[in-house]
């Protein structure tokens, strides 16, 4: 039976899992349609997702149409959750783009084209929720054609829109003169049946030879060219439909099938270092790991996609990733929560492995004897970060096993110990998803509070100082008696270098002295926060023959720093991050004024259709709460990355505030 592995994509709220559970129905793979707000649908099966009301992890469904196995990928529409948005389109042959018919084309949309545009995935655009009030196709597929990079045509027109609608019209198969269409659609079908006819022809150089030159082309003609771009990726058709009345999902269907590629279809594949296989069942066996999950009775499951070959139980497997072997004993195939164990997995299928806890997200199996590897996973940094305090002692103990389990599920998740602040870290790609995980450590025994992280602020100079350290201490016997001169002044990280003459101080001493100034540039004189970017000479010295020792010039050192410090301007620093942020056009007079407040230096806005990337440097220090404030501010519309850009100076109004508290804190 041909295999096709599904996509579906879209924003958040864009209606991904109804509208599988009404293809399930659809297809007879289900009696009767579950409802995400009842947390009885298929894909939304865990226990977070039917108490958060969303997806949170990637649903596998399976159904038959028309003699073709369909395997469809529910994706989440939240970013916070983009490890599973990306490994569920790199395991896909293609995808289902949908898009709100009442909402349009949002950042989320955005952000999975691109994705999908880098594999060049094949994609049917769904203009979803036409039942809905204010539902407007029209305007719906300005938005995609101005917003959405490609060759984007309406293969289907709605007939009524909102409460009216009533189900689809194909384009080029449907006659404008017929009697029984309605008069809105009979006016609309001739500009669109153009249109896509105009798209079709792109496509194919032969038929757009013709086409310009006023040619007619025949109606098999026309059909035939539009499956095989549809099946290249070459064309992107927009097709209408409503989950709630079932109006489209026949021809999505039929779409689907006749349309998109199969695993076998897809062409060669290429490893990293040039190897290809065919993505047949006869040849050598290669597959990736797209995302690992725990069961809670079955215990780890890794989620693979066979690219080539085919797989039986006991079939030793090498994870070239890794450098291990591995042999599965047992192998299954996934619908909703349901676990079937099969006799075999061939190509183009999505298979579950079991009891192998050495595999992981990313991960490429292959035949030991004709090993080949993939390229990796690429997902992005975390941007919002949280710190953990676990409850008690137990929940102290258990905490590393419990977040272990947690990062080998998901490696978008990183677990730290800030060295400067000492407190444990959680960073995610959003409050939702550090939440989620939150949530997930309870189910797992392990209970913590959380709450804003401690910047971790440091200390530097703005001039230059000199100052002598002498420590000089004799109690009977042998003293004590260290003496150093030395200069600070302000410059990129730490350098020490002696500029001693006539051996005023033995070298032997020098890396003593620099450890005493690496004690003291510990804790600055402003708020002990540890000090950065200070250039260090010693300049001259004395010492004695026999009371002269490295503890002694290592205490001089330290006193020579704190004496300099104090005089060389000594300043407050703040981390600074390289915010991006994507979100509606509409949203950028909104986004610019939220920023200004928070100290932002904006560094430029990028518009691409109706959405616009704004860049800014902005202090860690406010975006804390950036990931639920953005969330507010564009209606969960806009979306933001952060990467480090290092130290900045703090506003003395503010500095002098952080100080005094730092100060308080420490009684």
């Amino acid at each position: 039976m041909p295999v096709r592995v599904v996509s579906l994509v879209g924003h958040s709220g864009s209606g991904k899992t109804t509208l599988s559970e009404a293809l399930l129905v659809r297809s007879g793979a289900l009696s009767r349609a579950g409802r995400v707000e009842d947390g009885t649908t298929q894909s939304d099966h865990t226990d977070a997702e039917k108490a958060h009301g969303f997806s949170i992890t990637t649903g596998v469904l399976r159904l038959t149409h028309a003699g073709t196995d369909l395997t469809l990928l529910d994706t989440p529409g939240y970013a916070d959750f983009v490890r599973e948005i990306r490994g569920a389109i790199r395991a896909a042959d293609s995808a289902l783009v949908l898009v709100s018919a009442v909402s349009g084309v949002e950042v989320g949309t955005e952000r999975v084209w691109a994705t999908a545009d880098r594999f060049a995935m094949p994609r049917i655009v769904l203009i979803s929720k036409m039942d809905r009030e204010r539902a407007n196709f029209s305007a719906v597929l300005a938005d995609i054609r101005a917003s959405l990079k490609g060759n984007v045509a309406a293969a289907f027109l709605p007939v009524g829109e909102g409460p009216d609608f009533r189900g689809v019209v194909d384009v080029l198969g449907t006659d404008p003169d017929h009697p029984d269409l309605p008069a809105e659609v009979r006016s609309a079908l001739p500009e669109a049946r153009e249109a896509l006819i105009e798209a079709i022809a792109d496509t194919d150089d032969g038929l757009m030879g013709r086409y310009l030159e006023g040619e007619e082309l025949t109606q098999e003609e026309l059909r035939s060219a539009f499956l095989r771009a549809v099946h290249a990726g070459t064309l992107f058709p927009v097709l209408p439909v409503s989950a709630a009345t079932g109006g489209g999902l026949d021809e999505l269907l039929d779409l689907m099938v006749r349309g998109l590629r199969s695993a076998q279809e897809r062409g060669v594949l290429t490893g990293v270092d040039g190897q290809t296989r065919e993505p047949t069942p006869d040849a050598p066996f290669s597959a990736r790991v797209w995302r690992v999950s725990v069961d809670p009775f079955v215990g780890k499951l890794a989620h693979i996609r066979v690219w080539s070959g085919t797989l039986r139980p006991g079939d030793p497997l090498r994870n070239t990733t890794r450098g291990a072997d591995v042999r599965p004993a047992h192998l299954y195939v996934m619908s909703g929560h349901d676990l079937t164990e099969v006799p075999e997995l061939r190509a183009g299928m999505l298979g579950v492995l079991t009891k192998l806890p050495e595999l992981h997200t990313g991960d490429t199996l292959a035949d030991p004897a004709q090993p080949i590897e993939y390229d990796p996973l690429v997902l992005p940094d975390p941007a919002h970060t949280v710190a953990l305090v676990p409850r008690t002692r137990q929940d102290e103990d258990r905490l590393g096993a419990a977040m272990t389990r947690l990062l080998d599920e998901d490696p978008t998740l990183r677990f730290s110990r800030e060295e400067q602040t000492g407190e444990l870290l959680l960073a995610g790609m959003g409050d939702m998803h550090t939440t989620i995980a939150v949530e997930r450590l309870a189910a797992l025994g392990v209970n913590v509070d959380t709450h804003l992280p401690q910047i971790p602020y440091r200390e530097t100079i703005r001039a230059s100082a000199q100052a002598q350290g002498k420590h000089k201490k004799q109690s009977g016997g042998h003293g004590q008696y260290g003496d150093c001169h030395i200069r600070l002044s302000p410059g990129a990280g730490f350098s020490f270098r002696s500029e001693v003459v006539g051996g005023a101080i033995p070298g032997k001493y020098l890396p003593s002295i620099e450890k005493g100034v690496a004690d003291a540039m510990e804790k600055g004189p402003l708020a002990g926060y540890p000090m950065q970017d200070v250039q260090v000479a010693v300049t001259h010295g004395s010492y004695h023959d026999v009371d002269s020792s490295d503890l002694a010039f290592r205490t001089a050192g330290a006193l020579a720093f704190r004496s300099a410090v104090e005089e060389a301007r000594p300043t407050l620093l703040e981390p600074v991050v390289l915010l991006r942020v994507r979100a509606p056009a509409q949203f950028t007079g909104d986004l610019i004024g939220d920023l200004q407040t928070r100290r932002a230096r904006v560094q430029g806005m990028e518009p691409e259709g109706t959405v616009i990337t704004v860049t800014a440097v902005v202090p860690q220090a406010e975006l804390q709460t950036y990931s639920a404030d953005l969330r507010s501010l564009t209606g969960d519309r806009g979306a933001f990355s952060v990467k480090p850009q290092g130290y900045q100076d703090v506003p003395e109004h503010l500095a002098k505030k952080i100080v005094e508290a730092r100060k308080a804190a420490a009684g």
